[in-house]
C-alpha cells in the first residue's frame, strides 16, 4: 500500500453483561498487528446503559498515524478471504457516506469461535469506521480508494 488510504480508523465494540469483556477486547487486539503498549495506543473503555439500564461497556480504539493505519488496512485485507472482500467491493456505495467515512462491521462470534474476519449486518459485531483520504475530495475517488484496498 503506497498511498495514504485514510486519514483515521476507529475500531469499536460493545460488551453486554453476558459477554466475557476480556476475551471481547482479546479480540480486537487480534486484529491489530502491533503492540498497542509499545506503540503508546491504548483501548479506551466507557460504560453506558442499555435497554432497562443493562451495563454496556465501549471499547474503542483510534489510529490516526499512518504508521499504525497502513499495517492495520494490509492486516485486515488479509484476514477477510476473497468472498468476504468482493462482498465489500459490491457494497463499497452504500457503506460509503457523504463524509467519507467507510463502515465495516465484523461477526463477534465468528471472530471469537473461529478467528475468522466475517462480515455482517447484525448488532453483534467489531464496528470499524474508515475515514478514507480521497484526494480530490470526491466521492468517487473514495470508491477507488477502496477498490484499491479490497481489489487488490
Amino acid at each position: 500500500m503506497e498511498k495514504m488510504i485514510a486519514h483515521q480508523v476507529e475500531l469499536m465494540v460493545f460488551s453486554t453483561p453476558e459477554d466475557d469483556e476480556a476475551a471481547i477486547c482479546k479480540n480486537l487486539l487480534s486484529l491489530i498487528p502491533f503492540d498497542l503498549e509499545a506503540e503508546k495506543l491504548k483501548v479506551e473503555k466507557t460504560n453506558a446503559s442499555g435497554f432497562s439500564e443493562r451495563r454496556i461497556v465501549i471499547m474503542r480504539l483510534t489510529l490516526s498515524k499512518q504508521h499504525h493505519i497502513t499495517p492495520f488496512l494490509e492486516n485486515l485485507v488479509r484476514l477477510l478471504n476473497q468472498e468476504q472482500k468482493e462482498l465489500l467491493l459490491r457494497q463499497a456505495e452504500s457503506r460509503l457516506d457523504e463524509n467519507m467515512y467507510f463502515f465495516l462491521r465484523l461477526d463477534k462470534a465468528r471472530l471469537a469461535e473461529e478467528a475468522k474476519c466475517w462480515l455482517t449486518d447484525q448488532g453483534s459485531c467489531y464496528h470499524i469506521k474508515l475515514s478514507l483520504a480521497p484526494f480530490p475530495k470526491k466521492r468517487e475517488r473514495a470508491l477507488e480508494l477502496v477498490r484499491q484496498l479490497f481489489g487488490g
